[in-house]
Order: C-alpha cells, then structure tokens, then sequence
C-alpha cells in the first residue's frame, strides 16, 4: 500500500525517468510540495491527475540536468518552521557548484552553535535539487548524508562543478 501513501492528499504526482534515475514530483495547491527519489521501480502503475505546474518542474529539471539552469524558479511550499525558511533561503544562497559547511550554514542565519539542527533542516528538505540542500557538507568537506545517498550527492556536487568550467 505504500503506493496509495505517495498520492494521499496531493493533487497532482508524475514520475519520471531523470538521468540520476526514477524521479516522483508532488504538487498541491499550485506549489512544488515534495520531489522523490524513486529509489525501486514502483511495485504497481502510480497515476495522479497531471499539472502544468508538474510539467514545469520537470522542464526545469531536464534543464538543470542539462547544464542549462542554475537556479530553479517554482513556486515551492513554505518549510514549517522558521528555522527551516532560514535554512532554505540559506541553501538557495549557495552559489552553484559551491559548497558550504553545516556549520557555516548556521553562523550564516545567526545561530553559529546550531549546525546540527541545520543538518535536521537539510534532511527534512522535501526538494532536493531544487533546493540545494546537496551544495551543504560536513565538516572538512566531507560529504555528509543525503536523502538520495551519498553517491548522489557526491554525483550532484561533481555535475555542478564540471558545469562550472
């Protein structure tokens, strides 16, 4: 029954085959609400009705596969907390093929003690890609966790950067 948890009160879900693999979007009340790595082939045929707005995102993520796009510009569901806002517009601020530590994360929004509650933000992300949460690693440099793993993440900052020259 996993299948009918994914569609459960949201409007709208597509998948799709992306280069990094199966790819789930989920929009509800015209906003970008979850992107999903799909990690296994659905057991069962997902559908939902379709949106314009889903086909947008998946537009912006050909194009950011692409090379093409930096930046993501979709209206995306607020995060639920205001550390979480904080957070976000902190990891929309990191410039593309760039990194920065969770802890300079969190003395970039005031709270320089609190890098490991940026690091609960970062996973509690629902848009990854979109919301570069990927761009943000431990100390050192090292790659820290990531909701898709961490050979993608590790992929997604090598992508970057060879877009970068």
């Amino acid at each position: 029954m996993q299948q009918e948890s994914i569609l459960t009160n949201y409007s709208s879900f597509s998948c799709r085959r992306m280069p990094v693999g199966l790819i789930g979007i989920r929009a509800h009340g015209g906003m970008v609400t979850d992107l999903l790595f799909m990690h296994a082939e659905p057991s069962t045929a997902l559908s939902a009705p379709g949106s314009s707005l889903i086909d947008e995102a998946f537009r912006q993520l050909n194009a950011w596969f692409a090379g093409k796009l930096r930046e993501f510009s979709l209206p995306l569901v607020e995060p639920r907390t205001a550390f979480e806002r904080r957070v976000r517009e902190a990891m929309l601020g990191i410039p593309y093929g760039a990194t920065a530590s969770y802890g300079e994360l969190a003395a970039s929004i005031g709270s320089p003690g609190a890098a490991r509650a940026v690091g609960t933000a970062c996973a509690r992300n629902p848009l990854p890609i979109i919301v570069p949460c990927h761009r943000v690693v431990a100390a050192g440099g090292r790659i820290g966790g990531y909701a898709g793993g961490t050979e993608l993440k590790r992929l997604l900052l090598d992508f970057e950067r060879g877009n970068c020259r």
